[in-house]
């Protein structure tokens, strides 16, 4: 990639304040910064220019005559002050530099409807921590997992959530497209387990899997990253759907994946609430994914973890009072839990909030749209008001 060069001559030359605040601020001179970039492109297998050289571009880049690092440039200014190139340069997302694998922490939600009852039972059978950092109240509970780290929540209203967070190195979206649909059942009839063992009973609710990944590292850049994010979110449309899927099932996605990175994949299900320069971010009904380009200026991981959780609790919900009427019968709900109650939830999860930021707004919108909750919540509000009526 060539320089974006201006000459002194240019009375619009602006300072990059944002890389020289960072060397000032550990007290270093622009030779000293040469000689760090050195030892970090030793420890990290890279091949820099000579000091001398880098000691110019490190000036240039400052005072703004350099307005665009070369890669080597913006990786050694990435790795050395732990920042991301848009957070130093600008909006560079589509010059990163990119890894080999991508660095994906992937949340998985798996809830099931206990009932009520059997939510307080269970409660009340362990040591369950508050949970003060979620929409709606609810308890917590660590639990073993072989894969990763597992939190079990149980909201009062009768509906139990496995968190399960599993750290990924990724060489393909295909890789997660195959590893998504072989772990969906294996964790799906481990939680069915889990649930047996802590309430001594066999789960009587469906089942299913909602992914979120959140993405450390990718590993493309520009066009390619937008449409691999896009393919994590729907990963699906990569794998053949057979019964079963085994790691030879990998190569032929692979081919799929390569024809669409290079085309580009759009589907009428994504949702874009990413915003420019700060994050890429996607949710379809398959699932969540976000990149944080500005970290200090994106969402936070937690924020969408507990947007997904509050959802996935409240559409399980719903969705057993839809499977009772399907079934040709009224639902029978706790009193405190009935049309009232979900009226107030539809409230929480849909309007705004006063000091709800637009990235916020942006994310809740998004995921609350893909997943179909509002329609969920609005026929389950009329379903129980019907109900009601009828026993007065």
């Amino acid at each position: 990639m060539s320089m974006d060069t201006r000459t002194s001559r240019d009375k619009r030359l602006v300072p990059n304040a944002v890389i020289t605040g960072l060397r000032k601020k550990l007290g270093w001179g622009r030779g000293r910064l040469a000689k760090e970039f050195e030892m970090v492109a030793q420890h990290h297998g890279l091949t820099p220019p000579t000091r001398e050289a880098m000691q110019k571009q490190i000036y240039r880049l400052e005072t703004g005559s350099t307005v665009r690092p070369t890669p080597i440039y913006a990786e050694l200014y990435c790795l050395t002050f732990d920042r991301t190139a848009v957070e130093l340069f600008g909006d560079l997302a589509a010059d990163a530099p990119a890894g080999t694998t991508s660095a994906v922490r992937s949340h998985k939600f798996v809830p099931v409807f206990l009932g009520a009852t059997a939510a307080a039972e269970l409660v009340a059978s362990g040591e369950w921590a508050e949970v003060d950092d979620q929409w709606i109240e609810c308890r917590r509970l660590a639990v073993e997992h072989s894969a990763g780290r597992c939190n079990l929540y149980v909201w009062p209203f009768g509906v139990a959530v496995f968190h399960l967070v599993e750290e990924l190195d990724l060489k393909s979206v295909a890789e997660l497209a195959v590893w998504r649909r072989i772990t969906y059942e294996q964790d799906m009839q481990w939680a069915r387990e889990q649930l047996e063992v802590l309430t001594r009973e066999a789960s009587a609710g469906q089942q299913y899997v909602l992914s979120l990944y959140w993405i450390e590292e990718p590993a493309w850049r520009g066009r390619e990253l937008d449409t691999a994010l896009r393919l994590m979110c729907i990963p699906r449309v990569l794998v053949q759907r057979v019964d079963e899927l085994n790691e030879s099932s990998i190569a032929p996605a692979a081919l799929v994946e390569r024809s669409l990175l290079q085309d580009g994949f759009d589907h009428p299900e994504l949702v874009d609430f990413g915003m420019k320069g700060i994050s890429l971010a996607w949710a379809s009904w398959s699932g969540v994914v976000y990149y944080p380009i500005a970290r200090d200026r994106a969402l936070f991981e937690h924020e969408l973890v507990t947007c997904e959780l509050s959802v996935q609790a409240v559409w399980a919900y719903c969705d057993h009072l839809r499977q009772q009427v399907e079934r040709g019968s009224d639902p029978v709900v706790p009193g405190e839990f009935g049309w009232r109650f979900l009226r107030g939830i539809r409230s929480r999860l849909t309007t705004e909030r006063p000091q709800e930021t637009s990235q916020h707004r942006s994310m809740r919108e998004a995921v609350i749209e893909t997943s179909g909750l509002a329609r969920h919540l609005g026929q389950a509000v009329e379903i129980l008001r019907e109900c009601d009526k009828d026993v007065r």
